[in-house]
């Protein structure tokens, strides 16, 4: 099935979970798990994956903001370490699971974008 409509933005539709070629329908179901079907475009979805490369950005800007900000909490107020475990473990966690989705389906956007892992239009 070919696609006629307008290219889609592969962060767009990867900050949104959208479907990376119509960008309307939704990519993922549950937490992580790919669709096998776009709802809208049809677009096959059932071999993608992104392996472990949005782990790996997470993994990146999580510690980076988690080293931060227990540098300036450490330097303004000297808490006791079980303090830093108090805000650290959730700030973490949090972060970890809001950023899993969005990484996760840009980049699988963004191998549709350039054919690579198993998407051809044609």
């Amino acid at each position: 099935m070919s696609w006629d409509g307008p290219p889609v933005s592969p962060w767009a539709a990867g900050l949104r979970c959208r479907c990376p070629r119509c960008g309307q329908g939704p990519l993922l179901s549950g937490l992580l798990s790919v669709r096998d079907r776009c709802d809208v475009c049809g677009l096959d979805l059932s071999a993608q994956d992104s392996g472990d490369g949005p782990a790996v950005f997470v993994i990146f800007i999580v510690g980076f903001l988690a080293v931060v900000v227990l540098l300036l909490v450490e330097s303004l107020f000297q808490p006791p370490l079980w303090a830093h475990l108090a805000y650290q473990v959730p700030l973490v966690l949090v972060c970890s699971i809001l950023l899993l989705r969005p990484l996760k389906a840009t980049l699988i956007a963004l191998q549709y974008r350039h054919k690579v892992a198993g998407f051809d239009d044609s």
